[in-house]
C-alpha cells in the first residue's frame, strides 16, 4: 500500500514539474503573438522576416496582449469591408460568407 502511495505521489510531482515547464517566458509570448499576426497577414519571405524583426523589437505592446488568430483577423477584415460597403441583412450575410471562404493569395 505504501508503495502505491509513493508511486502516486511521485507521478503527481513529476506531472507538476512538466506543467511548470510549459509556462512561456515574455519573449516566447511575444514570439507567439508576432508569429500569429504575421500568419494572419499572410506574410512570406523577406517581408515576413522584416515584420517579425520589427514586431519582436516593439516594446510598446505587452507580450501577454491577446492577439487575434488568423481566422479572427480575417473576420475583422471582412467585417470592416462589409461596413465600408454599408451592407446589411442577407446581402451582408452573403458577403461575409464569401469573404471568409476566400483563400489568402
Amino acid at each position: 500500500m505504501k508503495t502505491v502511495l509513493m508511486m502516486a505521489l511521485l507521478v503527481s510531482v513529476m506531472g507538476s514539474a512538466v506543467a511548470a515547464d510549459k509556462v512561456q517566458t515574455p519573449q516566447q509570448q511575444r514570439m507567439t503573438t508576432c508569429n500569429q499576426q504575421a500568419t494572419a497577414k499572410t506574410l512570406k519571405g523577406d517581408e515576413r522576416k522584416t515584420y517579425m524583426s520589427n514586431c519582436l523589437k516593439n516594446s510598446e505592446s505587452a507580450p501577454a496582449d491577446k492577439s487575434l488568430t488568423p481566422q479572427q483577423q480575417k473576420m475583422k477584415e471582412c467585417n470592416a469591408e462589409a461596413g465600408k460597403q454599408t451592407l446589411s441583412g442577407d446581402a451582408r450575410k452573403t458577403f461575409m460568407s464569401n469573404c471568409l471562404k476566400k483563400q489568402p493569395q
